[in-house]
């Protein structure tokens, strides 16, 4: 399986991060970490070797990037506001340089696929609903969307609203809503086993943002497992191996 590990400049985090990509051929899929994860972490946990049927087939190309979640939504020692701005600067690095590389990486290739594990299953949906001319499938798996339950602190201002899918998505509305129903569509998968529940609240989350989802007419689907499903990698394998399948 062909791999190539290059490093990005950051500049408004000052720092580079990583981005590896796997496979040579098929739809580009945007893989975001954990939290504080790397780019490395989708392989070190079994996670692409998982997937090597579908890579080495040329059906997908896997592009696994850093978080930037230190710097954000994991530094407890800022307001939710700063957080929030931290995050639009990862999501500028997103933009900025990750996207012009895949697109000079796989040139005339489809739209981008998004996907994460816990709070990277954020990271997908928050950039569908954001770009979704870039990003117009996304594929979370056991995440939570509310950014103000994650011990959040002090005022809530523009960076947080926008941010944060519970706040904006229930207030999209006219023309650009119209066009989003026409775009994007998300997966909300998640189990009911170990971790699901407490202390990550996944089960709850994912049930909130489809439902969130729903009222605005947004295409998606919730798939629910059963109550062996735990939030971890062994079984975040055998999901998106199964909705990869089903899209790529």
């Amino acid at each position: 399986m062909e791999r190539v590990h290059v490093e990005l400049d950051n500049p408004g985090l000052g720092r580079r991060g990583a981005l590896i990509r796997y496979g040579h051929w098929g739809r580009p899929v945007l893989v975001f970490p954990s939290e504080q994860g790397r780019a490395w972490d989708y392989e070190n946990n079994g996670m692409v070797d998982a997937l090597a049927p579908l890579i080495d087939a040329g059906r997908i190309k896997l592009y696994c990037v850093d978080s930037a979640d230190d710097a954000s939504w994991s530094n407890r020692s800022l307001s939710l506001e700063d957080r929030a701005r931290a995050h639009q600067t990862y999501e500028a690095w997103v933009l900025g340089a990750v996207v012009p590389w895949i697109g000079a990486d796989s040139p005339g290739a489809a739209d981008i696929v998004t996907t994460g594990c816990s709070l990277g299953a954020y990271h997908a949906l928050q950039f569908t609903l954001r770009r979704a001319d870039l990003f117009p499938l996304a594929i979370c798996l056991s995440g939570n969307y509310d950014p103000s339950t994650w011990h959040a602190w002090g005022e809530r201002g523009e960076a947080a609203y926008f941010t944060n899918p519970c706040d904006y998505v229930p207030h999209l509305h006219g023309d650009h809503l119209n066009w989003l129903r026409s775009r994007m569509y998300a997966v909300i998968n998640v189990g009911q086993g170990a971790w699901e529940t407490h202390p990550t609240r996944s089960i709850e989350a994912a049930h909130r943002m489809a439902g969130i989802l729903a009222e605005r007419g947004l295409p998606h689907e919730l798939d629910v497992w059963g109550h062996d499903v735990a939030h971890d990698w062994d079984w975040w394998r055998v999901q998106i191996v199964h909705h990869l399948s089903r899209f790529c």
